[in-house]
């Protein structure tokens, strides 16, 4: 089963340059780690929410502001998709993500829908 690991954390004062910095690299090295157990399907660090924008659909008009949709203290920074056998194993890897020191990781499986392109 495939799920999503979405890393949240203060943006703000959360971690120093330094700290992002190692964080990507420890980031990196999980990555191939998992990439070796064919765990890994995807990851990404994003860029802070400042840099968001949010597109809502009224009566078939755009409407397009600055921002992320809703304002929260903890704010999504970055994702792992992965392959697991089932929530526990899922659970153990979200475990071991590197930002997770920071934040929360929430797990979520995913809808496979017939007809998508496979991961």
């Amino acid at each position: 089963m495939k799920y999503m690991l979405m890393m949240y954390f203060e943006e703000n004062g959360a971690l120093t340059q330094e700290q992002r910095e190692h964080c990507y690299v420890e980031s990196t090295a999980f990555a191939q780690k998992l990439h070796e157990d064919g765990k890994f399907l995807g990851a990404a660090p994003l860029q802070p929410t400042s840099t968001a924008t949010s597109l809502r659909l009224q009566d078939g008009k755009r409407l397009v502001t600055d921002g992320p949709f809703a304002e929260t203290r903890e704010q999504l920074g970055g994702f792992f998709l992965i392959d697991a056998k089932d929530l526990d194993e899922a659970i153990d890897i979200a475990a071991r993500v590197p930002a997770g020191r920071w934040g929360t990781v929430e797990i979520r499986p995913l809808v496979e829908v017939d007809g998508l392109p496979k991961i």
